[in-house]
């Protein structure tokens, strides 16, 4: 059984900063890649960013240069940091980890999502 915990969503202004995390527990041998989606109402949901298991990390190009991706893997947690917000990053955010569990089984997990709203 693993979980993964999100948290760090707010309101902010735009040219602001949030930073998300989410945490996995549970039954855990090894993880491969962490994502974090977004989902504005009426759009499809859409890939943020990724972070592989060896560190090298990819981002939508809606969001290079102001958001970063970044994990703890002794803590089993992945981080978005996000500056200069705009009113279109308005959404929920939902973190994605893709975990072998220990009974080596893989399985593609889903955060609870976090509501991030930016006014103008």
């Amino acid at each position: 059984q693993v979980q993964l915990v999100e948290s760090g969503g707010g309101l902010v202004q735009a040219g602001g900063s949030l930073r998300l995390s989410c945490a996995a527990s549970g039954s855990i041998f090894d993880i491969n890649d962490m994502n974090w989606y977004r989902q504005a109402p009426g759009k499809p949901r859409e890939l943020v960013a990724t972070i592989s298991s060896d560190g090298s990390t990819a981002y939508v190009d809606s969001v290079k240069g102001r958001f970063t991706i970044s994990s703890d893997n002794a803590k089993n947690t992945v981080y978005l940091q996000m500056n200069n917000l705009k009113p279109g990053d308005t959404a929920v955010y939902l973190c994605n980890v893709h975990i072998i569990g220990k009974n080596g089984i893989g399985n593609s997990y889903w955060g609870q999502g976090t509501q991030v709203t930016v006014s103008s």
